[in-house]
């Protein structure tokens, strides 16, 4: 492959919309293991969030992949391929990152226990103001001689 070939390459993988369109691998190899990788994202997503059981999975999942990603572009970037070899594997990385892109889009893990302990420590928070303001602090302040 030639250098600016190569140039290319590197500038359509890390380009800021290249997975705009891009399809997500329908499987994958990573780390010597071939992934179903459509199947799997497309389950988590349908979800919205990720169960508890299930996020050791996807983060061990999202750090596959980013680590399968990263040594694709170490072989386009040290240019020892054929360009055949060199479009696959952006092909493949532009794929990688769109399935990056979905499981990361799930954001927290789980908002709803998220939204509960926020609103557990507001509660708590007004409370403690509200006793404050009306001067009814807790014993246990008192006790410690304030």
């Amino acid at each position: 492959m030639q250098e600016y070939e190569r140039k290319q390459l590197l500038e359509r993988v890390e380009r800021e919309g290249a997975t705009v369109g891009a399809d997500i691998p329908e499987t994958i190899e990573v780390q010597g293991e071939e992934i179903d990788l459509r199947t799997f994202v497309f389950e988590i997503k349908r979800r919205e969030t990720v169960p508890s059981g299930e996020r050791d999975r996807v983060e061990q999942a999202k750090k596959n992949l980013r680590r399968e990603r990263l040594e694709r572009l170490e072989r386009i970037e040290a240019g020892d391929i054929a360009w055949d070899e060199g479009e696959e594997l952006a092909g493949s990385i532009i794929g990688i990152d769109r399935a990056l892109n979905a499981l990361e889009s799930l954001g927290p893990t789980d908002l709803e226990r998220e939204q509960q302990v926020q609103q557990a420590q507001d509660r708590k928070r007004w409370m403690s103001f509200l006793k404050k303001a009306l001067g009814q602090e807790d014993d246990a302040s008192a006790r410690r001689g304030r």
